[in-house]
């Protein structure tokens, strides 16, 4: 039993065949050969390695159109041998790369060799006469030419007896196939809907491609002999041409890019002087101690055996292009901020020795395993070194890399219910109904929750929506560009892997990261990094306010100030050390040192965190540091007898039992996968080093359960300790230039109200002045004026981009602006609009021109008409010269805006409050003493708690007895806080329960779940 064309699920939704469904029931019928036929060579190589586990011989095949005279035939090209699929890669390229649908006559004459063609029996060569057709691909393919015939279902088609007589005149050999789209006949209908899906259109479409039949299924061996009972020798000719098909693709080979240098030079004493120099000005030439001698002279050593000399020169070569062009990197990520030659190289900024980092973490000479550099790059300028790569290795050896999308629980759900037809109510119950979160299934989303399951049996037409999208659930639906990774190959990429056109120039693979990686390839992260983007604006802002320029590589590392900011947990900003729990671990240990924010860093995750508090108490030496043995001492001491790092446990491995720190990091690895049988022979062979070392069994045994214990808490010290220095640059700037630090970190949270009501009240706290926003003075962004913040034009709600351009652009070419009339026939009609300035207004942009804020509104209107008259667009006017001087409209008289009314509209526009906050006046007012909202966080569970403060949100509901209730959000000027109304509270005080209202608040703290709310015992007004 053969299968010779099987179209997978790869091929995005034209077919629903899954590999782990196929080759159970290929097994099954015994087959000897199956081929994989995609529309793109999408899915090639888990096809061919399920083959091979499976035992079944593989062959590639590729559904195409020919071009011939003006029309598109349809064919399949089965790779004969490795120069066909060569070949094929090449083909399926071109057409992606080139939008080509067709093969057209020259690339067929090119590509042709080492591959078979079979003309399927479909209407395209069966519709008239096809002689010509016939003859152009048998003169192109001769012996290697086929036919296939099909019965789906068991029938013949009308045109199969033509089709067959036309084979018969050039004496074309004939084959059985069946071109199988989904795997049981009952899976049609889901076929169906996948194909719709694909197409963006409803089963009711009249444009909708149908399928030809409902038995694109894949047949049994017993089945097919019954539909080619007649031809028994065309099953067995299948069968022939596929065996003939050999083929090998090469997996674990070291593909790796080359670093172009004239042929005389010798790489290794290139890259050796490349590093001595960096060292140089790295340390300065006294400094450089024999122990950095000797670990660079055993890196370059390994580097050079495994072959990745040019690998290092390329990512050095790409990091100088960044430096030079100012582009801000980070300090390292991963483990290669181990590596000597990396800090050397300036590929990363951390001196492994000084931090203790061991390279055997990055590259093991007894494990080989391709390096993994991975880079950060401020997110908004990543896209320029990608670009540098792609023009230095050229266009053909550069790739970004292909990702799919899946059909997820909520996507599948709500795809399948729009190609249905259902209403958008409909959509919205299912949106509700299945939850978001990752890990979510559609059987998972329906057990336990009766409303869904109600919902669904309510319908007939329901039950065949969800019966269908479970079946396509988890599909591949669409292709898209990975967020970072870049594949550099030796040669042209298309000798390895298929291609397609990508974004910005950049060639894309059509195949995935781990693909790629099995036939060795080399892939490079090319990563954006937020934080880096604010450093870089921070430094630009301190340069032009300042004229001083920070270089953040030569920070000191024991800045006081830094610390004494993060022993209070004012670390709002700061990359990493920003989450209140992180906070509290800042508060608990009260770092004095850069080991401690690296510790802090590797301690807090899941796990290791419940040791945060032991080392917290035996830094302030409120607890013994205790070891298990004394060995340890020297290896723990800096995290007071904590096992923190994965670099501790090589270490351990290393000092007490003899390993070599290749044999630690093998140690390291298998003791984190808890594989019984591994634990037990690492246990013997980690004993049997320690007694050879004069240790106990005791002692060794002892050790090693200590090993076994943290082998899941290990961090690693490397990406801990590169991470950290990113952590340490901001919360320096914090502490030493917070004006420069807030402007660059309000820039970045435009759009995110939260955020920026965080930040304004931590400035608010800091005693740092805010200066509303104003067409005279603002930028785009937030900006320094003599010590204060100015607030950006562009953090006004719903004034559009060009607006704010026209005005920036205005007012830098010609000066300040005289009125709001001035703006209007300077700016055009085209930006002057009541839509535009009205937020502006509001916002309090235009109060420099000396009339209250209900004057302007009211003038607007005829300033609008003035703009229409005077500049309709951008284009010269007649009245440009004159100025419009003696036209000039004048101020509409009005009452001022109540300071109230004002308050509202700066919430309005801005999204928080400019002026006074309206519960900070109110405190004023009522001279009492109430807790301040931030303050709740740090109070004792069940503490009793007064507030004031201004409703912001109520969410009423019934408990399980039916009784009503609340969950009320209440603000007041240091931000917001969770109440809780139960039953007896809320019939008491419901009334008082309106939004904005301003209320007093008594009750006590309940801290859940690291979440602080307060019970509510009474409100007043």
């Amino acid at each position: 039993m053969v299968y010779p064309h099987i179209s997978t699920s790869a091929d995005l939704l034209k077919s629903t065949v899954r590999l782990d469904e196929l080759f159970p029931f290929l097994k099954e019928q015994g087959t000897v050969a199956v081929a994989i036929v995609n529309s793109k060579l999408y899915g090639i190589l888990p096809f061919w390695e399920a083959c091979h586990s499976a035992g079944i011989h593989g062959v590639i095949g590729f559904s195409a159109f020919i071009e011939f005279e003006g029309q598109h035939y349809p064919v399949v090209l089965y790779a004969k041998n490795n120069k066909g699929y060569g070949n094929l890669l090449k083909i399926s390229s071109a057409l992606a790369t080139r939008k080509r649908e067709a093969i057209p006559e020259q690339w067929l004459n090119a590509y042709k060799d080492g591959l078979i063609c079979v003309i399927p029996d479909s209407l395209e060569w069966t519709l008239t006469d096809r002689r010509a057709a016939f003859d152009y691909i048998f003169t192109a393919f001769g012996g290697h030419t086929y036919g296939s015939v099909q019965r789906p279902g068991g029938r013949t088609s009308g045109s199969e007896q033509i089709f067959l007589e036309a084979c018969e005149r050039l004496d074309i050999p004939v084959i059985a196939t069946q071109d199988v789209r989904y795997l049981k006949k009952d899976n049609a209908f889901a076929y169906e809907v996948a194909s719709a899906i694909g197409q963006g259109l409803k089963l009711s479409d009249d444009q909708r491609k149908r399928p030809d039949h409902d038995d694109a299924y894949a047949p049994t061996a017993e089945e097919m002999k019954i539909w080619f009972q007649d031809h028994p020798e065309w099953l067995m000719r299948a069968s022939d041409m596929l065996m003939s098909c050999q083929v090998s693709i090469q997996t674990h080979r070291q593909l790796l890019p080359v670093f172009p240098l004239a042929a005389e030079i010798d790489k290794a004493e290139y890259i050796r002087k490349l590093c001595m120099d960096g060292l140089e000005g790295r340390l300065g030439h006294s400094k450089i101690t024999r122990a950095y001698m000797e670990r660079l002279d055993y890196e370059l050593g390994v580097i050079g055996t495994m072959g990745y000399i040019d690998y290092f020169l390329i990512v050095s070569d790409f990091m100088k292009y960044a430096r030079n062009e100012g582009i801000m990197t980070g300090p390292g990520r991963g483990s290669s901020a181990s590596s000597l030659v990396a800090f050397s190289l300036h590929i990363t900024d951390v001196d492994p020795l000084a931090h203790g980092l061991l390279f055997e973490r990055f590259l093991n000479p007894e494990r080989i395993t391709l390096p993994d550099i991975d880079i950060d790059f401020a997110d908004h300028r990543r896209q320029e070194v990608v670009d540098y790569v792609a023009r230095k290795y050229g266009q053909a050896r550069t790739a970004q890399i292909i990702t799919f999308g899946t059909l997820s629980a909520k996507a599948v759900a709500r795809d399948t219910a729009r190609v249905f037809g259902f209403e958008n109510e409909d959509l919205e119950a299912i949106s509700k109904f299945i939850p978001s979160r990752p890990g979510t299934t559609l059987r998972s989303a329906l057990k336990g929750n009766a409303a869904f399951n109600d919902w669904i049996i309510e319908k007939e037409e329901r039950k065949h929506w969800f019966k269908t999208a479970i079946q396509l659930e988890g599909l591949p639906r669409h292709a898209s560009t990975h967020a970072a990774g870049v594949i550099l190959s030796p040669t042209s990429l298309v000798d390895y892997v298929p291609i397609e056109e990508g974004n910005e120039g950049i060639y894309l693979t059509q195949w995935p990261m781990g693909d790629l990686e099995a036939i060795g390839l080399l892939k490079m992260d090319f990563l954006g990094l937020r934080n880096l983007t604010i450093l870089e604006q921070i430094r630009r802002l301190l340069a032009k306010g300042t004229g001083k320029t920070i270089d953040y590589r030569k920070l000191p590392l024991d800045d006081a100030k830094t610390y004494k900011l993060l022993a209070a947990g004012d670390s709002s900003g700061v990359f990493q050390l920003e989450s209140d729990g992180m906070r509290g671990a800042l508060r608990q240990i009260q770092p004095t040192g850069f080991g401690d924010i690296v510790a802090v860093n590797a301690l807090f995750r899941p796990g290791p965190m419940e040791f945060i508090p032991l080392y917290a108490k035996r830094k302030h030496k409120k607890e013994a540091v205790h070891y298990v043995h004394p060995i340890l001492e020297p290896i723990l001491k800096e995290t007071y007898g904590v096992i923190v790092y994965q670099e501790q446990i090589m270490q351990i491995a290393a000092q007490m039992a003899g390993f070599t720190l290749g044999q630690a990091d093998i140690l390291r690895r298998a003791v984190s996968k808890k594989n019984r049988v591994i634990l037990d022979q690492e246990r013997t062979h980690f004993v049997q080093g320690a007694r050879r070392k004069n240790f106990t069994e005791r002692e060794a045994t002892e050790v090693y359960d200590l090993i076994v214990r943290f082998a899941d808490y290990g961090f690693p010290k490397s990406h801990a300790v590169a991470y950290s220095m990113i952590s340490y640059q901001l919360a320096y700037m914090k502490a030493n230039y917070p004006v420069y630090f807030y402007a660059a970190m309000l820039s970045n949270s435009a759009g995110n109200t939260e955020k920026t009501k965080q930040l304004l009240q931590e400035i608010k706290e800091k005693n740092i002045a805010i200066l509303p926003p104003s067409v005279q003075q603002s930028g785009h962004s937030f900006s320094i004026e003599e010590g204060k913040l100015r607030i950006g034009l562009n953090a006004v709600k719903g004034v559009p981009g060009t607006a704010i351009k026209a005005l920036l652009e205005t007012r830098t070419q010609h000066g300040p602006f005289t009125s709001l009339f001035n703006i209007a026939e300077r700016i055009s009609a085209i930006h002057f609009t009541r839509k535009a300035f009205e937020p502006l207004i509001k916002a309090g942009a235009l109060d420099g021109f000396g009339y209250d804020r209900g004057v302007l509104l009211a003038s607007l209107d005829s300033a609008v008409k003035h703009a229409e008259l005077v500049k309709p667009d951008d284009e010269p006017g007649l009245f440009d010269d004159m100025g419009a001087s003696f036209m000039k409209p004048k101020y509409t008289k009005a009452s001022p805006i109540p300071e109230n009314l004002k308050l509202d509209f700066e919430m309005e526009v801005l999204g928080f409050y400019l002026s006074t906050h309206p519960v900070e006046r109110e405190k004023e007012q009522r001279q009492k003493k109430f807790d301040a909202v931030k303050s709740l966080k740090f109070k004792r569970d069940k503490e009793r708690v007064s507030l004031l403060g201004m409703v912001e949100e109520i969410k009423r509901i019934r408990t399980k007895k039916g009784d009503a209730m609340a969950f009320v959000t209440l603000q007041d000027d240091t931000g917001p806080a969770s109440l809780t109304l139960f039953p007896e509270e809320y019939a008491k005080y419901n009334a008082l329960l309106n939004e904005h209202a301003i209320i007093e608040v008594q009750g006590t703290i309940e801290n859940r779940n690291n979440r602080t709310s307060v019970i509510c015992k009474t409100i007043n007004l």
